[in-house]
């Protein structure tokens, strides 16, 4: 099991499933809120289950020894989620979730093109297909039919 939790591949199943199950469970809660004022809430709780998890690893460090640059690329991350997770919790708000999660989940193609031209990775035509079967495949679930 050690080396299972060590794989890149478990804790990737392990956020999709997650992020399943935050579809389902926000579609249920922004039914009767405002889909902004339930982001905030979902918000708290993830900072205060971070926090407790943080503490209990004892994973704290000193906010002086951590790089501007990676203060600065983790606040532009930040507001990529928080600008994410609104547009998800409005989107659950008006749409089926069967159909959100799928659009949602096209920024697997944007990851890819995004790591090609701003990272400098490298992807191989079978990565490639895979990328356009993901995006088609999104698509698809999203259509209503």
């Amino acid at each position: 099991m050690k080396g299972l939790q060590q794989a890149w591949q478990f804790w990737a199943i392990l956020s999709a499933v997650f992020a399943a199950l935050t579809a389902i469970f926000a579609k249920i809660g922004v039914g009767s809120v405002n889909s902004d004022l339930a982001t905030f809430i979902r918000t708290i709780v993830i900072l205060a289950v971070l926090a407790g998890m943080v503490t209990a690893l004892g994973e704290w460090q000193p906010f002086g020894e951590i790089s501007q640059r990676t203060y600065l690329f983790l606040v532009l991350s930040g507001l990529a989620t928080g600008g994410s997770w609104l547009c998800y919790f409005r989107a659950l708000k008006v749409g089926d979730a069967a159909r959100v999660a799928p659009i949602d989940k096209l920024s697997v193609v944007l990851v890819a093109v995004f790591s090609v031209f701003f990272l400098g990775e490298r992807l191989t035509l079978p990565n490639w297909l895979g990328v356009i079967l993901v995006g088609a495949g999104a698509i698809l679930v999203a259509c209503k039919g």
